[in-house]
């Protein structure tokens, strides 16, 4: 039996019209162990879909039906509740098409002719039943339904080789972002290289870039390979793009599109292997007066993902004081046992102007100055002294709504995800913890 095979009985759903094809993706994932519902016209399959959905972990589906598009069918299931991942299957591939499906929120797509094996561990990856699993990373952004939707654009990016951009604002964790998606992609063994844009000088930035021979300028005494050399088959992360120098932006948009370059003083072309994974706080779309290059945009904004900042997901708020604090404990001798019902609140009712950044570094603080076992307001906002936040003063119903998904999301962790004992813990009954669950956004 394959290697390949689900760690137990999968369900998935096939839409596809050849007979033949569709006889030997079923015939192979049967063998796999998968339990698969095939349906060989598009509306075959949006009835099929309406009955079986939430039980599926995967539709694999073709694009050129008989009678309407796969495009049109996704399109049918993403508006119920509880849709499964689709992956797309098509032998008319078209990278526009593909771009489009995967900003609807396809899981992946897949060009026929296709490699079994290869197949195999698309559909392993994007099964709704790992998932979950994928989260247990060295990187991770937070827990909020908004951070958690980043997060699944990352992972289907990651089955792919286009260029992303990563936009959101100053701290929000754009570079955390980054190192995930080099994480779970196939270039997790080659190296990671990030480049500040706006950190180093625009007379030296190319040369860093794409490095010089020897003799380029006065006091190039021998080869500098630069960074897009250095990235080799990994990622090159350019942070901070939008203030890359204009003459800099027309040689990164030669890089894409010919995937090499020279080195400064060389004549030789170099082929550069690497992903591309850019970032920036700045809108620059076309129109917005940003002075970048809307040619460059539209290849580096292939594969988007926007980073929200943290006052809009209040949810991550008190996890990412605890993951700091674990940290910065672990660097500390201090005996800190936490922080308290006050300092949480105070946490919560904090704008955050500063985003992950800000508030790492006021955990590291609070744990160097505290002098008690409980980090108080004090310790975490020494700058405001018997003061809360007044700016962006959450609503007293956001601060419980996060205060129950924290109490929820520890009891299903203590009860290894079994309602009904979480439901004992929390002293509420099992319907009323499934509504709290479902609409807080938690999952078992």
């Amino acid at each position: 039996m394959n290697a390949i095979m689900p760690p137990e009985r999968a369900r998935v759903g096939l839409v596809e019209d050849d007979p033949v094809m569709g006889g030997s993706i079923v015939q192979r994932l049967e063998l796999e162990g998968w339990d698969v519902c095939w349906w060989q016209t598009g509306h075959e399959a949006v009835a099929g879909l309406g009955r079986v959905a939430g039980a599926l972990d995967l539709v694999i589906c073709d694009i050129r039906l008989p009678d309407m598009s796969g495009e049109a069918v996704f399109e049918q299931m993403a508006r119920q509740p509880n849709t499964p991942p689709f992956l797309f299957v098509t032998g008319f591939a078209e990278i526009d098409q593909a771009v489009r499906l995967m900003r609807s929120g396809a899981v992946d797509f897949m060009t026929k002719p296709f490699a079994m094996e290869d197949f195999l561990k698309r559909i392993a990856t994007g099964r709704r039943s790992t998932r979950g699993g994928a989260r247990l990373k060295e990187y991770m952004l937070g827990r909020s339904p908004a951070i958690q939707h980043a997060e699944d654009l990352i992972d289907r990016y990651a089955a792919h080789d286009l260029p992303v951009l990563i936009t959101g604002e100053t701290g929000s964790g754009k570079e955390v972002a980054a190192r995930l998606l080099h994480q779970v992609s196939a270039r997790a063994e080659q190296p990671f290289v990030a480049v500040n844009c706006a950190a180093i000088p625009a007379d030296l930035l190319e040369s860093e870039l794409f490095g010089h021979e020897k003799g380029a300028f006065t006091g190039a005494h021998q080869r500098h390979l630069g960074y897009a050399e250095r990235a080799r088959g990994g990622t090159l992360f350019l942070d901070e793009i939008g203030d890359m120098p204009a003459a800099l932006q027309a040689k990164l948009l030669r890089l894409i599109e010919s995937e090499s370059f020279t080195r400064l003083g060389g004549e030789a072309a170099v082929p550069f292997r690497a992903r591309i994974v850019a970032a920036t706080h700045r809108n620059l779309a076309p129109g917005q007066s940003s002075g970048f290059r809307e040619d460059l945009y539209f290849r580096l904004a292939v594969l988007p993902v926007d980073i929200p900042p943290l006052r809009q997901r209040p949810e991550d708020i008190v996890w990412l004081l605890d993951h700091f604090l674990e940290n910065a404990a672990a660097r500390s001798d201090a005996c800190i046992r936490g922080f308290s019902a006050l300092t949480e609140e105070a946490a919560l009712a904090h704008p955050w102007p500063g985003n992950v950044r800000e508030l790492r570094n006021r955990v590291d603080r609070a744990v160097a100055l505290t002098a008690s076992e409980w980090i108080m307001p004090g310790d975490l906002f020494p700058d405001r002294p018997g003061t809360q936040a007044r700016p962006g003063f959450l609503p007293l119903a956001d601060v419980r709504d996060a205060a129950e998904r924290r109490q929820i999301e520890r009891a299903l962790e203590q009860t290894d995800g079994q309602v009904i004992k979480a439901a004992e813990l929390l002293g509420i009954g099992r319907s009323t913890l499934w509504e709290k669950m479902t609409r807080l956004g938690v999952r078992a």
